[in-house]
């Protein structure tokens, strides 16, 4: 099996590409601060430890990549209800490239990078990769850029290159703000949840398939931008109710109550 550096091994989506890589019988290389690698669900076959790995240059990337067959970059920027148009973006999308240039020096053969279906124009009930292109916040503008940037460069260099956009994910460790999460909590308490119309449609994926299908990714070698959703259309409404379903608790559920994200797109849907 092959030896993996991956980056974002302790965070929401990470977790679960570890747990996979593991499973398949990978030999996992994680790169986390210092205080993290506490918070590993699996263990890893080596730990590198740095305080801010998007302040690493390429040479620290090429000696942390040296003899890696592949590299899964998770990490980002991430803070919840700051991060679409946070600074920190643009510090991501430089230390990204820093990891792209000491991956080709260190010989890497594949690298798989994690995008975001805000990368695509919205919205969109249909997205599949050929969709056009148009990211409404910073967040995803850095995405988007991040994206070109290593396609280009690894072109150069003939390495392999996966992109694997995110759609909507939900599940385990996810943010107690999301919707998902909130659901969860509120209903569990047996409170009210609060809720926009729901009428929105949306791809929602747990985060569990979505780490097995990046880490797949690894064995299947799939170059070129991959959708990472469920390609079903479902209405936030919906989402709801069957989260309320395993609670016998629809009578919680208050649509209507908060009003609608400003520029929420209405639909936001994947092709597989």
């Amino acid at each position: 099996m092959s030896v993996v550096v991956l980056t974002g091994a302790t965070g929401f989506v990470g977790r679960s590409i570890h747990r996979y890589l593991a499973r398949r019988g990978h030999e996992v290389r994680a790169i986390v601060r210092p205080d993290a690698a506490a918070r590993l669900t699996m263990p890893a076959d080596r730990i590198v430890e740095t305080p801010d790995i998007f302040a690493r240059d390429a040479d620290w990337w090429a000696q942390a990549c040296d003899g890696a067959d592949a590299v899964i970059h998770a990490a980002w920027y991430v803070e919840h209800g700051r991060y679409l148009n946070a600074p920190e973006n643009a510090a991501c999308v430089q230390g990204s490239f820093a990891l792209a240039q000491g991956a080709v020096r260190a010989g890497v053969r594949h690298v798989i990078g994690v995008g975001t279906c805000m990368e695509y124009r919205l919205p969109g009930e249909s997205l599949s990769v050929e969709a056009p292109l148009q990211p409404a916040n910073f967040y995803a503008a850095c995405k988007l850029a991040t994206f070109h940037m290593m396609r280009q460069w690894f072109a150069l260099h003939e390495t392999r290159f996966s992109w694997c956009r995110l759609f909507y994910l939900h599940g385990e460790g996810e943010h107690p703000d999301r919707i998902g999460a909130y659901l969860h909590r509120q209903l569990r308490a047996g409170e009210r949840a609060a809720l926009s119309a729901g009428t929105q449609l949306r791809d929602f994926l747990d985060v569990r398939a979505a780490g097995a299908m990046i880490a797949h990714v690894v064995d299947s070698g799939q170059p070129g931008v991959i959708n990472i959703c469920s390609g079903i259309p479902l209405t936030i409404r919906a989402f709801a109710e069957q989260i309320a379903d395993g609670y016998g608790r629809r009578d919680l559920l208050q649509f209507g109550s908060r009003p609608p994200t400003p520029g929420d797109p209405a639909a936001v849907v994947g092709v597989c």
